[in-house]
């Protein structure tokens, strides 16, 4: 794996990537000149303050951070007192400083990288947050299985599926997980999702759904053989990430009950129907009841509720408090208001398939409605709904007073 320093907002920033970087001919790698780093300017969020030097820092994912802050302070608020936070993979400190500045919790920021240990004690220090920040360099396993914590973040760079054991013997009260290996969750690198989730995947119109509940059942997998069950509170695709908030709850009987939300979606690419039975043996039709072609399934998947309602509508009041990011706010009213329906329906696709031009996506939801249908717009596509009518009554509805 190799740095690559690119410049963002100004910026010059190292990721990494599976070759060197070219110079600007393209022929020799690019070599970053220390000084470059060293004068790079410090980042500020919402008065906490980190210089950057070599570590990772993504100036696009703020919005996030905003969020994570929301929650972690609804969650406090309203659900469960937080006493200790642990930021998995911290590289600049950013998340963690920001939960022990703003919400003064007492936080243990981690990093493998001995130079990024060395970058967040100076951050630390430049805010002032020795007395209620810890910094440990371990394996994030190894220290996930030594220590609890009410909340573990794991943050990775790529899948999240080589700590979710540990995570989840780790952690307390809440468990917040990001993935960036969206192929293999969405099913674009099939046997590569099959592999990390013990999950087949597949890659549709509804994909980045799928990749979200592909997340959470290997996470409800990995709580319950701890005997402990998944409360999912928040899960969202964005970008080319999936994030997930996820209550924990310690008892045998809910893990139970959790694994009753696993199962499978049977999917016809041809029509589009679909459909989903739980159960880790669910019995499923092999000809789709529209058109008579074969469906394809996928799974192990949570199948259960993405959002807990009423839970953001307490994290909306945290963000709009805070002054957070526009998108986060967004983000998490569309989240409140979706319906509780394990896929959505592309209205693209749908009116190519009908040969009618589509509509404004709210007046599909309004016509839905009108029919007596439960719908509401999504937050994994802006062309998209979702409904708990099946294809044919959507065509019919969408086909009428053309």
């Amino acid at each position: 794996m190799y740095k690559v320093l690119r410049t963002v907002r100004g910026i010059d920033i190292e990721h990494c990537a599976d070759t060197p970087p070219k110079s600007s001919s393209g022929s020799e790698p690019y070599k970053m000149d220390k000084r470059d780093i060293e004068d790079m300017p410090p980042i500020t969020e919402h008065g906490t303050t980190v210089e950057l030097r070599e570590a990772f820092y993504n100036p696009h994912t703020t919005p996030d951070r905003d969020l994570t802050i929301a929650v972690l302070a609804a969650f406090d608020r309203t659900v469960d007192p937080i006493e200790s936070y642990l930021d998995t993979f911290a590289a600049t400190g950013i998340r963690g400083l920001r939960a022990a500045s703003e919400l003064k919790l007492a936080v243990t920021l981690n990093d493998r990288d001995p130079d990024a240990t060395y970058l967040i004690r100076q951050n630390i220090a430049l805010n002032s947050l020795e007395s209620s920040c810890v910094v440990t360099n371990e394996d994030a396993n190894v220290l996930l299985h030594q220590r609890r914590f009410d909340v573990v973040d794991i943050d990775p760079f790529g899948s999240p599926a080589p700590f979710l054991a540990a995570a989840s013997r780790s952690a307390i009260r809440l468990l917040c997980i990001t993935a960036t290996d969206t192929a293999p969750l969405c099913g674009a690198h099939l046997n590569a999702g099959i592999r990390k989730y013990a999950s087949v995947p597949m890659n549709n119109e509804y994909h980045a759904e799928i990749g979200v509940r592909v997340l959470m059942g290997a996470i409800a997998r990995a709580l319950a053989v701890q005997e402990k069950a998944m409360v999912p509170l928040l899960a969202y695709a964005r970008r080319h990430y999936v994030r997930v908030y996820a209550k924990v709850l310690k008892s045998v009987s809910s893990a139970d009950k959790s694994m009753q939300e696993l199962g499978f979606i049977a999917h016809c690419r041809h029509c589009s129907f679909r459909t989903w039975a739980a159960g880790l043996a669910p019995v499923i039709h092999e000809s789709c009841p529209v058109c008579g072609s074969r469906v394809v399934a996928t799974g192990p998947l949570w199948l259960g509720r993405l959002h807990d309602p009423a839970f953001l509508g307490s994290v909306l009041s945290e963000l709009i408090d805070r002054e957070s990011d526009k998108k986060s706010i967004k983000l998490v009213e569309m989240c409140r208001d979706e319906i509780d329906a394990p896929t959505f329906y592309d209205q693209h696709k749908i009116c190519r398939a009908l040969k009618i031009p589509p509509v404004r996506i709210d007046a599909v939801v309004d016509k839905l409605r009108d029919f007596g249908f439960a719908a509401s717009r999504t937050h994994f596509s802006g062309t998209s709904f979702k409904t708990d009518a099946d294809i044919r009554v959507i065509a019919e509805i969408l086909s009428k007073g053309r």
